[in-house]
């Protein structure tokens, strides 16, 4: 039977297997399997292979010869360069954007999504939820283009998470950062918001890379 596709198909693909990877539902070193992504995306096997070679060129997956897609794994050099793109990225877009409440409602909402998923001990979905929190920092710059570069940068963050033996005392610390980053942004006090996002950034790329085997 032929799959019938609408136009956009394998942008929409791409998506919603980025979307997985910031979600962690897909770990480093998976592999991708043709048919068995086909259905579930509801796409052709040469959409999906454009799809995966949009990805392959965002370095989130991988094609071994002879093997097959997988899901990448990261390495410290290419962690510690997304740590420095997100300083620059993440740090403007906090400093630079209005202190406007009404702007913070995004950032607010993940932290309480992070809350939840503490209070619930669910650690996977705290992680998600601080991946929300950097994506609407970045929202604050009201940029399209950037909006597309961080989700594909928390996609590639996730991965790096990955190798985090213990997930709760990961991502634990940071979800009391995430709420006084957002206080300070609302009080009007965002210079002081984006230099405390910055040491957190960097305290963050430490603990990741310490926890790489």
């Amino acid at each position: 039977m032929t799959t019938v596709e609408k136009p956009g198909s394998a942008a929409r693909a791409v998506e919603q297997l980025r979307s997985s990877m910031i979600n962690g539902e897909l770990a480093p070193g998976t592999r991708l399997s043709e048919s068995s992504l086909t259905g579930p995306l509801g796409v052709s096997r040469n959409t999906l292979r454009e799809a995966f070679s949009t990805l392959i060129e965002e370095g989130l997956l991988v094609r071994r010869p002879n093997r097959g897609v997988f899901v990448a794994s990261l390495t410290p050099a290419q962690i510690a360069d997304i740590y420095r793109v997100r300083v620059l990225l993440e740090c403007s877009a906090l400093e630079q954007a209005p202190t406007d409440p009404p702007r913070a409602e995004g950032m607010r909402a993940a932290v309480d999504e992070a809350r939840r998923g503490a209070a619930a001990g669910d650690w996977r979905a705290v992680g998600t939820a601080n991946m929300h929190f950097h994506e609407q920092i970045v929202a604050l710059a009201g940029s399209p283009r950037l909006d597309g570069w961080m989700r594909q940068l928390t996609a590639e963050l996730r991965l790096a998470f990955a190798a985090a033996p213990n997930i709760e005392a990961l991502h634990s610390p940071f979800v009391a950062m995430n709420d006084e980053i957002a206080t300070r942004y609302e009080a009007g006090r965002a210079r002081e918001a984006a230099q405390m996002l910055r040491d957190y950034l960097l305290t963050s790329e430490r603990v990741v890379l310490g926890h790489l085997p």
